[in-house]
């Protein structure tokens, strides 16, 4: 079955599901403050939106593909929000990290206004959401999933369908980025500290990738410093955001979270030194500035 499908939010992320809906079949328009994202989508046969209730005003599913969750409740609530045009019965898929907190009282708000919400935050980054393999921690009613089964069909190609209420799903992604944000962080401690020893960096990531100190995050990221590449596929404030909220729950759940907390401190030195919108492999260019180590430079034509 197609379906009308709005997208809100066109970043690397975004523009990607929005693809992979397109060539599913699906009708499909969007919206992105940003006027080139927008231009984007047109070019590859979506609607361009002016807005986020101009994007859905036609739709029976709304992609939310934004940062957080302040973002998340201006989208569906505010100026132009989503909610005021959505028709009862319509589904909001939300994939914006956020606190659990947030995603509950999100859900219950749309609920009001006859809409199903599903907590839906995904993992994967900006290739798999081009191919339409993300993954998808969700949460919500089982109309919310059957509603939004169009979508995720094309989306993911794994759906952990984890409760009945929004929230949980929120909670999955923020272990998920807990383990993420560190593993970014060790890795980057790990290949500046080999140059430090006078290794072969290009060396050390082949052999690390074969042994057992080797991770997801270490494997992805860790090519970015080889070439010298910290234009953003993922931005430090990404994880400035989302390690500050696994610091927020940890503190009102009296729960420590020490190795977190010391991920969390190194990505706000990274955009302090103004790399805040740079790819989240730059802790390393941090720690090479500390160090005096030398890292590769940007490769060029």
């Amino acid at each position: 079955m197609t379906a009308t499908i709005a997208v809100i939010g066109l970043g690397s992320m975004g523009l990607g599901m929005a693809k992979s809906l397109l060539r599913a079949g699906h009708t499909v328009s969007g919206y992105d403050p940003t006027a080139t994202a927008v231009t984007a989508l047109a070019a590859e046969g979506g609607r361009a939106a002016t807005d986020p209730a101009d994007a859905t005003r036609d739709a029976t599913i709304a992609v939310v593909v934004v940062v957080n969750a302040a973002q998340t409740e201006t989208v569906l609530f505010g100026t132009d929000g989503i909610v005021a045009t959505m028709a009862p019965g319509s589904v909001i898929i939300s994939c914006a990290t956020m606190a659990p907190a947030a995603a509950k009282a999100f859900g219950a708000r749309c609920a009001e206004r006859g809409l199903l919400y599903l907590d839906a935050p995904m993992s994967g980054g900006a290739a798999r959401a081009n191919t339409g393999e993300l993954t998808f921690m969700a949460s919500g009613t089982p109309e919310a999933f059957a509603a939004a089964r169009p979508a995720l069909d094309v989306m993911a190609g794994k759906v952990y369908e984890l409760g009945d209420e929004a929230g949980i799903g929120a909670s999955f992604k923020i272990v998920n980025q807990l383990l993420a944000g560190v593993h970014i962080a060790a890795a980057c401690e790990a290949i500046t500290f080999a140059s430090k020893l006078g290794l072969d960096i290009a060396k050390v990531y082949e052999v690390i990738t074969a042994s057992a100190g080797n991770s997801w995050m270490f494997e992805n990221r860790v090519p970015h410093i080889l070439d010298g590449d910290y234009a953003p596929k993922s931005a430090v404030n990404i994880f400035t955001k989302d390690l500050g909220i696994v610091s927020d729950i940890g503190r009102a759940e009296t729960f420590p979270l020490p190795i977190a907390a010391s991920a969390l401190q190194l990505f706000l030195a990274t955009a302090a030194a103004g790399m805040g919108r740079d790819d989240d492999a730059s802790p390393a260019r941090l720690i090479a500035q500390i160090t005096g180590v030398d890292l590769p430079a940007a490769k060029t034509n």
